[in-house]
């Protein structure tokens, strides 16, 4: 490209970064706020835990199977009619938000059980012998227990979801996956898709990297 051409072309990797960047945290909030309740209920609704209920852990289970059983492509184009109704707009990136919590809740509380079942039960034990009630021993004896696998398992899903932006870029929802189709793929520029997929590396690696060290310092305390 001329050198007018890479000027414009940095202006654009810079708010495209950003754009991916918003499109992983705020429906990492947002998916955390449904998935971490959702991991929570299925666990202890499970048979032989703390609300021990058949029916009610069939049906949770049952929708955390289905929705995490779409690819994120096929949930992109499927929820395009719920898109419009919720933002107005089925392009850009407060668009790809919407199928982005979706995607992602139904994960988080995947991690959120596995994080929790990982917890050594004679901590629950030793909590009901001191008389504590079924939700004191969720948010003060389990959920701190699992709280540094929490913490890698919530980095795997802040993962997930840089990938999951980059490929939301299919329907031009703005970001590094747009910016890599637009400009790399579709005008062949070579050099261009390099920089998308190195930034999306860079990316990556400060995640989680901040992400093992949070755990590490939560697990010596």
């Amino acid at each position: 490209m001329r050198s007018t051409d890479w000027s414009t072309f940095w202006v654009r990797v810079w708010e495209a970064t950003l754009e991916t960047l918003a499109m992983t945290a705020f429906p990492l909030v947002f998916a955390s706020l449904i998935g971490i309740p959702l991991g929570v209920a299925v666990v202890v609704t499970r048979k032989g835990q703390l609300f021990e209920n058949k029916v009610a852990f069939i049906i949770l289970n049952t929708i955390v199977n289905m929705v995490r059983s779409v690819p994120f492509i096929i949930l992109l184009v499927a929820l395009i009619p719920l898109t419009r109704l919720i933002v107005g707009t089925t392009i850009g990136t407060t668009a790809a938000m919407v199928p982005l919590v979706i995607f992602a809740a139904p994960f988080i509380a995947r991690l959120v059980e596995s994080s929790l079942l990982e917890v050594d039960p004679g901590v629950t034990e030793a909590a009901k012998s001191m008389g504590a009630t079924p939700w004191q021993i969720i948010f003060r004896f389990l959920i701190p227990e699992a709280l540094s696998s929490l913490v890698l398992n919530l980095t795997i899903a802040t993962v997930g979801l840089v990938g999951a932006s980059a490929m939301a870029g299919a329907i031009g929802s703005g970001g590094l996956g747009d910016l890599a189709i637009a400009y790399g793929y579709q005008r062949f520029h070579t050099d261009v898709m390099i920089v998308t997929v190195i930034l999306l590396i860079i990316i990556v690696q400060v995640i989680q990297a901040g992400g093992n060290h949070l755990s590490r310092a939560i697990r010596r305390r």
